[in-house]
C-alpha cells in the first residue's frame, strides 16, 4: 500500500507537468498542421480561418506550376526545387568538410597562437551579414560567379559557428588513437579520414542538418546574387508570389508547404543524430 500511494503521488505530482508538456506540443505542431491544411484550401476557406482539410490541393497545385514558369525564361517548379537542393547540398558538404577540419585543427594542435586566432574568428560573428552584402556582391562580381553554384556557397561554406562546435566535440576526440596511429606510421591525412571522421559521425550529423537547412532557406544572399530568374531558389520563388495586389493564398500555402517539406523530412530523419551532435556525443 504505501509503494501504490508513493507511486500514484509521484503521478499527481507529475500531472502539471504533462499538461505543460501537451500545451507546448500543441502550439508547436499546430502551425504545420495548419500550413498542410491550408494548402488544401482556397482564399476564401483560408481567410474564414478554415483548419480543416478541403478539396483544392490539386488546384493549387496546378497553380503553383503556372506561377513558377511564370517567372521567367527557364524558369519551372522543377527547376527551383532543383537549383534550391545543389546550392544547399553543395554548401553542405564543403561546409562540413572545411570546418570539421578546421576545428580538428584547432583543438588537437593548439597552441597560444591558434587560440588568438580562434579569438578573432568569433568575433566575426558579431558582424551581421548585411554589412558584408555589398563587398562580397563585388567581389562575386568581379569573379564573374554571379548564378553559379560557386557564388551562392563561397561566403558561407566556413563559418565560425561550425568551426566552434566540431573544435568543442574534438574535445571528447580520444587522442590515445590518433598517437597510436602516429607511432604506427599513419599520416595526418589518413587518420583525420579513417579516424576522426567515423568517431565524430554524430557532429557531422548534426552539422550536415544546420548547414543544410540555413542554406535551403537562405534569402538575402540568394536574392543578390542570383540575378536571373533561371538561377534562382525556392525562397525568391516564394517571395515573388506574396507580392502583388491580390494574393492567392492557397497557391502561397502550397508554395510553403514545397519549401517547407525537405528542411522537416531531413530533420525527422536525422533527429537521432542531431541531438547526439548537439550534446557533443562521440561514438
Amino acid at each position: 500500500m504505501t509503494e501504490r500511494r508513493r507511486s500514484s503521488a509521484i503521478q499527481r505530482r507529475l500531472i502539471p507537468s504533462y499538461i505543460f508538456l501537451i500545451i507546448v506540443c500543441f502550439f508547436s505542431v499546430f502551425p504545420i498542421f495548419w500550413m498542410i491544411t491550408a494548402a488544401t484550401n482556397n482564399t476564401v476557406d483560408i481567410a474564414r480561418g478554415r483548419i480543416w482539410f478541403g478539396d483544392q490541393a490539386l488546384v493549387n497545385f496546378r497553380a503553383l506550376l503556372e506561377a513558377a514558369s511564370s517567372q521567367g525564361a527557364g524558369t519551372s517548379l522543377g527547376r527551383f526545387l532543383s537549383n534550391s537542393f545543389i546550392y544547399a547540398l553543395a554548401q553542405t558538404v564543403l561546409c562540413i568538410f572545411l570546418c570539421s577540419l578546421a576545428g580538428y585543427g584547432f583543438e588537437l594542435y593548439h597552441d597560444k597562437s591558434k587560440d588568438k586566432l580562434f579569438g578573432v574568428l568569433l568575433m566575426a560573428m558579431m558582424v551581421p551579414q548585411v554589412a558584408t552584402l555589398i563587398p562580397l556582391f563585388t567581389m562575386m562580381s568581379k569573379l564573374g560567379f554571379l548564378n553559379t553554384v560557386a557564388g551562392f556557397m563561397l561566403p558561407a561554406i566556413s563559418t565560425p559557428f561550425m568551426i566552434m562546435m566540431f573544435r568543442q566535440n574534438s574535445r571528447n576526440f580520444p587522442v590515445q588513437i590518433m598517437e597510436a596511429a602516429r607511432i604506427d606510421g599513419e599520416s595526418e591525412w589518413k587518420i583525420f579520414f579513417t579516424m576522426y571522421m567515423p568517431i565524430m559521425k554524430s557532429t557531422y550529423a548534426a552539422a550536415a542538418v544546420i548547414t543544410f537547412m540555413n542554406a535551403w532557406n537562405a534569402y538575402m544572399w540568394p536574392r543578390a546574387v542570383m540575378t536571373k530568374n533561371s538561377s534562382q531558389t525556392m525562397q525568391i520563388l516564394l517571395t515573388n508570389l506574396s507580392n502583388g495586389y491580390v494574393i492567392d493564398y492557397g497557391l502561397l500555402m502550397m508554395a510553403v508547404l514545397f519549401c517547407s517539406a525537405p528542411t522537416m523530412i531531413i530533420f525527422f530523419v536525422m533527429q537521432r543524430q542531431f541531438a547526439e551532435g548537439i550534446t557533443g556525443a562521440v561514438k
